[in-house]
């Protein structure tokens, strides 16, 4: 029997009455395993009222008890740890290690929010003129939104609705309907945490549901990872309705290799990072950039990752898994030829790999290109597929400016034995991540996911303190007090009812 997935609103897991219905499928063979109701615009609009109500009473609550439903939560998420990373392998097709790590990376989102009452915390200055004093106050917006990818079912939910619940604020969450089961089980154990009535929503949908949300008025405040296209129309229509966005959207990520690197850690780290999760991660390294005489390790790389087999989530052996979708597949081999026409050398062309008993899965096998030009398709779009682009220059400060020629700015890495190699790169490269002999720099949740230039909408960007000051408002006051109001004797009045 196929699983009815559930939306979550004003309290009550509901299967929801849209005439859309929309099947979850397993992309290892794209059988159905579940289905999802659309939201109707009705739907949305009550989770919204519902939220709108909730936050009335949910900003009265004192913050060191908000921290403590976030305690108990990142306590949930742990002990059912590998049950949700199960859901996820099942329903994205990743492996098993890989759908842990999805989940631990939010749930160190989830702990990070448990420090709020810290992250709150106003200034203050006694004494600005003349008896007076002024401090600022961190007070939350009101209903706020998360619209999320498939890639990520877990840790971009777990980037948004916990923080911004515990700054005070209610949230609606909008998460991928090609992977809603995972979603769905983060919430469950929100509500099992103690998470009050209404102070989160659930709602599964297509772009009608995400329509409803970019025009109400009563949400203050929205959060998007995503394609570009999607990023830009979702930043572009929020904030044409006054609304608060932070839209993180492609990303197209380079590695420079110095000749004076480690030669093995630089084969290691760029199979890992081009092919891992399927290449379907936005700070998936997808350009390896050789200066100089590094070029002279294309073919031991090829070696690397010809030996790299993908498989189904619960083969230990597998190192990536399906992409996503029938769809994704096809965009993703249509790059690949497209690649080869434009004059690209193909050195290994997972086009037609296929997985003994999963035929019928949408599987990708590793890919390299070499003698790759910035004019080509596979360099100019984002793949988000087991793809790796290698590409040539005589030199660090050529290597600089193909990397800042770039319209994103998401991630970048260096492999270097040099620390002045290393320090020009930093200061120089215009990513707002980088990486030094680190492949992909997703930073820890205390500091924030900084992605630049085409890479990300908006101002203030996700996790960390940027996260606390999207989600909340700055109240400053200035007070004075006389005095010559102060009481000069003991009140011996007795108050009386």
């Amino acid at each position: 029997m196929t699983t009815q997935v559930k939306h979550y609103i004003d309290g009550e897991f509901v299967t929801g009455s849209g005439d859309k219905v929309i099947a979850v499928t397993n992309p290892a063979n794209n059988e159905t395993i579940a289905e999802i109701n659309c939201a109707t615009v009705a739907e949305v609009e009550s989770a919204i009222a519902s939220a709108k109500t909730a936050f009335e009473t949910w900003k009265e609550v004192p913050v060191s008890e908000r921290a403590r439903v976030m305690l108990r939560y990142q306590h949930l998420l742990k002990e059912h740890h590998d049950e949700i990373a199960t859901i996820l392998a099942q329903e994205t097709g990743k492996t098993f290690e890989d759908a842990k790590g999805d989940v631990w990376r939010g749930i160190e989102v989830a702990e990070h929010a448990c420090n709020v009452a810290s992250l709150l915390m106003g200034e203050t200055v006694e004494n600005v003129a003349r008896s007076i004093d002024t401090y600022s106050y961190t007070q939350p917006l009101g209903v706020c939104a998360g619209i999320t990818p498939f890639n990520f079912p877990a840790m971009i939910p777990l980037w948004m609705f916990p923080l911004a619940i515990a700054c005070g604020n209610t949230f609606i969450l909008k998460p991928s309907e090609q992977d809603p089961m995972t979603p769905l089980r983060l919430i469950e154990l929100f509500e099992e945490a103690g998470a009050p009535k209404g102070t989160v929503q659930l709602v599964h949908g297509d772009k009608t549901a995400v329509d409803v949300i970019l025009g109400h008025e009563d949400v203050k405040a929205i959060s998007f990872v995503g394609s570009v296209g999607v990023g830009q129309y979702i930043y572009k229509t929020g904030t044409d309705n006054l609304k608060r966005v932070q839209a993180f959207a492609g990303a197209k990520n380079h590695c420079v290799i110095m000749p004076d690197a480690n030669k093995q850690q630089v084969i290691n780290n760029l199979v890992g990072a081009s092919v891992g999760a399927a290449g379907q991660r936005c700070m998936a390294i997808s350009v390896a950039v050789f200066v100089g005489e590094a070029k002279a390790w294309i073919p031991e790389i090829k070696e690397a990752l010809a030996n790299v087999k993908p498989g189904v989530w619960d083969d230990e052996n597998a190192a990536y898994g399906p992409v996503i979708s029938p769809a994704a597949k096809a965009r993703v081999l249509k790059l690949i030829a497209q690649g080869k026409a434009e004059g690209a050398e193909c050195l290994l062309d997972g086009s037609d790999f296929t997985v003994p008993g999963y035929e019928s899965g949408n599987w990708v096998g590793p890919t390299l290109f070499d003698k790759v030009t910035t004019e080509m398709s596979i360099y100019q779009e984002e793949i988000f597929g087991p793809v790796l682009c290698c590409m040539e220059t005589d030199s660090l400060e050529d290597a600089i400016e193909l990397v800042n020629n770039s319209p994103y700015g998401n991630g970048t890495s260096i492999f270097t034995a040099s620390g002045a190699a290393a320090r020009k790169y930093q200061h120089q490269v215009e990513v707002g991540q980088v990486g030094i002999n680190v492949p992909i720099p997703v930073p820890l949740p205390f500091f924030s996911f900084t992605g630049w230039k085409g890479s990300f909408y908006g101002d203030q960007h996700a996790y960390g303190k940027q996260a606390v000051r999207f989600y909340t408002e700055t109240k400053t006051i200035t007070a004075r007090w006389f005095e010559s109001d102060i009481a000069t004797g003991p009140n011996m009045t007795i108050a009386l009812k």
